[in-house]
């Protein structure tokens, strides 16, 4: 089994203004030490960044921008989406299948739009996903705080079998991408 980690939408326009996302300063060193655990045994660390056209996450604005505490390396691939959807559009799956991932390391933002989705996704393209248990985030909505969403999210997709492939939710501390 080979390992993709997987940073989505951890960008300025939402992680910097107030009220950031639930936990922004830990889930960023969570995602900072995933992603140099991944380079160790040389497995792909991938930064997938949300583009509109028009707003604050124009391509190539200043919230575009990845977070400015994420430590990114010359190697690292960056995708750009516009959708929830991490594969749509954007050469993922290709790229994950030339290099021979059958699993993604999934963190980042937003829990219950492009975490949610982009997980479901993998999984149904027949990847087994890991759903990094606290290093996923998003702000609080009307009807839930952003840590019972967390909660929901880290609780509901492991419990999705039907894709046929394995979707769990560990914390970052326990995440070995060596390949097996």
């Amino acid at each position: 089994m080979r390992t993709a980690l997987l940073v989505i939408d951890v960008q300025r326009a939402l992680f910097d203004p107030e009220p950031r996302p639930l936990d922004a300063d830990a889930v960023i060193r969570r995602i900072n030490g995933l992603a140099a655990a991944a380079r160790a045994v040389r497995s792909p660390v991938i930064f997938v960044q949300h583009e509109t056209a028009d707003g604050a996450l124009v391509h190539g604005g200043e919230g575009w921008q990845l977070e400015r505490r994420l430590e990114v390396q010359p190697d690292d691939q960056r995708l750009h989406k516009t959708t929830p959807d991490a594969f749509q559009r954007t050469g993922l799956e290709r790229l994950l299948r030339k290099v021979g991932m059958t699993r993604v390391v999934i963190c980042g933002y937003a829990t219950e739009f492009c975490i949610d989705t982009t997980a479901r996704r993998a999984a149904g393209l027949g990847f087994d996903v890991v759903l990094v248990a606290d290093a996923h985030t998003t702000h609080d909505k009307p009807h839930a705080t952003a840590e019972q969403i967390r909660l929901h999210h880290n609780k509901t997709l492991p419990a999705l079998t039907s894709f046929g492939v394995a979707i769990r939710a560990d914390l970052a501390a326990s995440i070995d991408f060596a390949p097996r």
